[in-house]
């Protein structure tokens, strides 16, 4: 598996027009990473929350129901998970994000996978 300090150093070499040293890594197998990138908890709570939320708000997909400011929910839920840990939170923006995949009427909805060069970043 390669180290974050293997990779700066590779990182280095090649921009020193050098040879990078040899990086031995861990072959997936997709079964089992669907098996291992899951939480079935974190799933569990979010369905026992739906459930809860169709009878306060209706059922997804159906007619006449009102509509929601989710995204901004969704920040604020955020702001309030940073500030108290309180995981019940995430479970929610998980929840509220999901609704919005589903019902969603922003007018340029659509998905379309790309790589944009955005992720997450390390925490030291």
């Amino acid at each position: 598996m390669i180290t974050r300090d293997l990779f700066i150093k590779n990182l280095w070499l090649w921009k020193c027009g050098k040879r990078e040293r040899p990086v031995h890594t861990i072959k997936l197998n997709t079964d089992s990473l669907y098996e291992t990138e899951w939480s079935a908890q974190f799933e569990m709570y979010m369905r026992n929350r739906l459930v809860m939320g169709a009878f306060r708000y209706g059922v997804l997909s159906s007619n006449n129901k009102n509509m929601y400011d989710r995204i901004s929910s969704c920040i604020d839920r955020l702001k309030l998970y940073k500030e108290t840990g309180n995981d019940e939170h995430l479970v929610d923006v998980a929840n509220l994000v999901m609704c919005e995949f589903i019902e969603g009427k922003h007018p340029k909805k659509h998905f379309k996978a790309v790589d944009d060069g955005i992720h997450t970043k390390i925490i030291d």
